[in-house]
């Protein structure tokens, strides 16, 4: 799955898209398989127009925590999110990058069809809307993804694939967008072009990220907050300060 929303009626409008939110509160959020507790009482406030990103060892429960938010996980605790007022809301629309999408070998699906079936009613193997195709290419064009719009999907390079999944992830503009170890198998030029689209969100759309990475430069260079997960928080902060923690060189040291 390449998104899942709370559906709004927002409309993406670049720099005029903003999503009137405070913050999204997540409080004493829990989650256990059976006897096995793998988050616990996690409480994050996550800001609009910020970049906080989860760091943390494999297994800490980082990929957990993004699919309780996305309610994907059964989890004890609540999820709110509120306005300037504090007043919750439950209109929210959330955007999301998975580590992987499983897409087979040869798979005839284009860049188009992937992208069409997210924001069309019309069964993707009619021929090409012209109008939605020229939609598809002005959104794939904010990552500079436009000419891959013809091109199969099974096809695309991993850096390739993430412009085009963080094209559709933002269409419409969510209030919460969710990214979970996105520069995993990208090679350096992929990542460099990564963070330039990521301060390209940051200043462009006024919209809350969550990103989980183990890449630290990252982390120092774009993160306004950073949260050290352990199955549960053990550190917070700015990024210096975390990165600089005893906590942190317990975890990784």
């Amino acid at each position: 799955m390449v998104i899942k929303s709370k559906k709004t009626d927002s409309v993406s409008k670049g720099q005029d898209a903003a999503c009137g939110f405070h913050c999204i509160k997540v409080k004493n959020i829990t989650v256990r398989d059976g006897s096995n507790t793998i988050i616990e009482n996690i409480n994050l406030h996550i800001h609009c127009g910020k970049v906080t990103a989860i760091i943390g060892r494999n297994g800490a429960g980082k990929s957990t925590l993004i699919k309780a938010i996305l309610g994907e996980r059964k989890h004890e605790g609540t999820i709110e999110f509120t306005n300037l007022k504090n007043q919750a809301v439950e209109n929210l629309t959330i955007g999301y990058v998975p580590q992987y999408l499983n897409m087979e070998k040869n798979t005839p699906m284009s860049v188009y069809d992937l992208f069409a079936g997210y924001i069309s009613n019309s069964p993707i193997f009619w021929r090409k809307n012209p109008k939605v195709y020229q939609r598809v290419k002005e959104q794939l064009s904010i990552f500079n993804a436009q000419d891959l719009i013809d091109k199969r999907a099974c096809d695309l390079s991993g850096g390739e694939l993430q412009r085009v999944l963080l094209s559709i992830a933002i269409t419409p503009v969510p209030n919460l967008l969710l990214l979970d170890e996105p520069v995993s198998g990208i090679d350096r030029n992929g990542m460099e072009l990564f963070y330039d689209n990521i301060a390209k969100l940051k200043n462009n759309y006024d919209l809350a990220m969550i990103i989980v990475s183990h890449d630290f430069d990252f982390v120092r260079k774009y993160a306004d907050h950073v949260i050290l997960l352990e199955k549960t928080i053990i550190k917070e902060g700015e990024p210096e300060e975390v990165l600089a923690s005893d906590e942190f060189k317990k975890v990784f040291g």
